[in-house]
């Protein structure tokens, strides 16, 4: 019998930036914001510190990030996982979790995120286009919406309050 087709951002298993296997489930109840991020990218100083923000203001009412480096695109994220998270962390003060250097387009494209786009098409098609690209998801785990690379994190807000359901 063929596997159960997954039916949730929380039945999947994600590496963390040293390699080790994360179960999403572990986020269950919780507001996601996934992000495919990028060291090099025209939108980083814009986002990361944006996405930071939102985190310190909503983190303790059940919100998460969940940053994926991804190299894709124009080879903006070029450095070793190590580098990766060292400069999230140290430049822009990222305290949420920075997972594993991910594919996100392509045959080689990571399941979660081939879950993530079959759930939210993009404007041109299911493919991711750019680094930023944010999607939404409930407390349910299921995706309720994806933000083009150029939507600033803080303008987004709004959605977060309603799902994370505070004034």
């Amino acid at each position: 019998m063929a596997s159960e087709a997954k039916k949730t951002v929380y039945d999947f298993t994600v590496k963390d930036v040293k390699g080790q296997d994360v179960e999403l489930s572990k986020y269950k109840g919780k507001v996601l914001l996934i992000v495919n991020v990028a060291s090099q990218c025209g939108f980083t100083n814009s986002n990361y510190p944006e996405l930071t923000a939102l985190y310190q203001k909503y983190k303790d009412q059940g919100f998460e990030i969940l940053a994926f480096p991804c190299n894709q695109f124009g080879g903006q994220e070029p450095g070793s996982n190590e580098e990766i998270q060292e400069f999230a962390c140290t430049r822009f003060k990222a305290e949420y979790p920075v997972f594993s250097k991910v594919n996100v387009n392509g045959k080689d494209a990571d399941p979660l995120y081939k879950f993530l786009k079959s759930s939210k098409g993009g404007f041109l098609g299911d493919s991711i286009k750019w680094n930023f690209t944010k999607f939404l998801v409930n407390r349910d785990g299921e995706v309720v919406d994806r933000y083009a690379p150029t939507t600033s994190p803080l303008s987004i807000e709004k959605d977060i309050k309603k799902l994370l359901n505070v004034a």
